[in-house]
C-alpha cells in the first residue's frame, strides 16, 4: 500500500469520512462486504467505496505509518488506534475501510458489520474517532492518553486481550 492510497494527519493513516472495521477472519471480512454492497445503502456503497486489508496488509501499513508518524501525532489518538489494530492484526484480524457520508449511514454500516462479527467499528471525523461497536463484556471506560494509551475496556487494559473476551456472534 502507498501513501497516496490513504490520508493521512500527523504522518498517520487517519481516513476520515470512512468506518474503519475490524473481524477475527478473513472470511467474516468477506461476509461483511458482501452484506455491505447487498445492503442497499443511500450512499450505493460500491466496491470503490469498501477497502479490504489483511492482517499482513494492516500490519505493513502500520510499520509505515510508525516510520513517517509525526511527534504531534502522540497528542491526539493516532498512534494509541495503530496500537490497538497492531495487536489485533497480529492475532490474525482483517479489515474494511467503508466510506460514509454520514453519522447516520455510519451507525449503519457498523451494524451490518457487527451481525457479520465485527469486533470494532470507529468513525473517522475530522477532529473525534468514535467507537461504534459497544459489546456487553466492556468494561466502563476510562480517560485516553498519549502516555496510557487507547481504553481496550478490557481487563488488563491490552486490546491484545480483545480476541480472548469476544463475545459469541448474535
Amino acid at each position: 500500500m502507498q501513501t497516496s492510497d490513504h490520508p493521512t494527519s500527523f504522518g498517520v493513516h487517519k481516513p476520515v469520512g470512512h468506518v474503519v472495521i475490524s473481524f477475527p477472519s478473513a472470511e467474516q471480512a468477506e461476509e461483511a462486504r458482501r452484506a455491505l454492497l447487498d445492503s442497499g445503502l443511500d450512499s450505493g456503497l460500491d466496491p470503490d467505496g469498501i477497502r479490504p486489508y489483511t492482517d499482513r496488509e494492516m500490519l505493513a501499513q502500520i510499520d509505515e505509518d510508525m516510520v513517517r508518524a509525526s511527534s504531534l501525532a502522540a497528542i491526539g489518538q493516532e498512534l494509541n488506534l495503530i496500537k490497538a489494530q497492531r495487536a489485533l492484526a497480529e492475532r490474525g484480524y482483517h479489515w474494511l475501510v467503508v466510506r460514509a457520508r454520514d453519522d447516520a449511514e455510519a451507525g449503519r454500516i457498523a451494524d451490518i458489520a457487527k451481525s457479520c462479527g465485527a469486533e470494532r467499528a470507529q468513525q473517522y471525523g475530522r477532529f473525534l474517532i468514535t467507537e461504534l461497536i459497544t459489546h456487553a463484556s466492556h468494561l466502563e471506560q476510562v480517560a485516553e492518553s498519549p502516555d496510557r494509551g487507547l481504553n481496550s475496556q478490557t481487563p488488563s487494559g491490552n486490546e491484545g486481550e480483545r480476541a480472548l473476551i469476544r463475545p459469541p456472534r448474535t
